[in-house]
């Protein structure tokens, strides 16, 4: 779905595109300067994906590999625009950033943005307890610490022979609750998988974002909130980013189906662990360590 109204400004989303292209546009070697491999005891560490992003997800058997480049981040210890508020957070720690020298501003513009959108996320909380015909304050308890990563994407442009072989990104879910979604303007790019099981353009519409629902959400409402099974192919000829915020709960709450979500008709669905074990699971599987 399209969010409209969320209270970011343009200059925000603005910014955090020029430096991400600025991030793009380093040589490999400066791009490599700021890669830390992903550590499942320590997941608030940032990562350089130059080549492959591995998906979970749903795999793609007949593909000839994901083709995007990402820069991965999460919270930092201190704010640096003033908010201390999730500081001891689980993902609170020490992101690898570029050097100043080479990108100046690029911490200070991409955490600005970033604060902004988990903000906006934590908002949204609320809105899906409602839904569900849940006390509004129900995620309260269990998103004080909550998980909370973006990615900076950068999707090449195709060329040569494209066919259903060649995907920007392969068919997958997302891990957490949900996904806030900011894509570049104009060229289209994501596609989802809808009820009838077939792919359908999600274009970029000017000021909004797109709210994709996650694997935590469909095991939390026993499949109530389904994943949005989605996919990135970038035919357009140009290059293009998006810049994902991957909003989930705190690591040791427990996925077990929520009470208006089970039945005698509706059983639960799912086996019950936390959501720090699922993640790490999925780690595990698209990282192969």
């Amino acid at each position: 779905m399209a969010m409209k109204n969320h209270g970011i400004p343009e200059p925000a989303t603005e910014g955090a595109l020029q430096m991400t292209k600025k991030f793009f546009d380093l040589p490999i070697e400066k791009k490599m300067e700021a890669r830390r491999d992903l550590q499942l005891r320590d997941l608030n560490k940032s990562s350089l994906i130059p080549d492959i992003i591995p998906t979970d997800r749903i795999p793609n058997p007949y593909g000839a590999g994901d083709m995007p480049e990402g820069f991965e981040f999460g919270r930092e210890e201190h704010n640096p625009t003033g908010d201390n508020e999730e500081a001891g957070a689980v993902m609170a720690g020490a992101n690898v950033w570029p050097a100043e020298e080479d990108i100046p501003g690029f911490r200070e513009q991409i955490l600005q943005y970033y604060y902004a959108a988990v903000s906006l996320g934590k908002s949204l909380f609320p809105i899906f307890a409602l839904a569900l015909d849940l006390p509004e304050t129900f995620f309260d308890d269990k998103t004080q610490h909550s998980a909370a990563l973006m990615k900076l994407l950068h999707y090449p442009p195709q060329t040569g022979p494209v066919d259903e072989r060649v995907i920007g990104l392969g068919a997958h879910t997302d891990w957490e609750c949900f996904t806030i979604l900011w894509q570049e303007p104009g060229i289209q790019v994501l596609q989802v998988l809808n009820s009838e099981k077939k792919w359908i353009d999600a274009p970029p519409i000017p000021g909004t974002f797109v709210i994709n629902l996650g694997d935590q959400f469909a095991r939390w409402t026993n499949d109530i909130f389904k994943s949005t099974v989605h996919r990135a192919i970038n035919r357009s000829g140009v290059r293009r980013c998006s810049i994902p915020l991957f909003f989930g709960t705190d690591y040791n709450v427990k996925l077990e189906p929520m009470p208006s979500c089970i039945s005698p008709e509706r059983p639960p669905k799912y086996e019950v662990i936390t959501a720090g074990e699922y993640v790490k699971s999925r780690l595990e599987a698209a990282y192969n360590h």
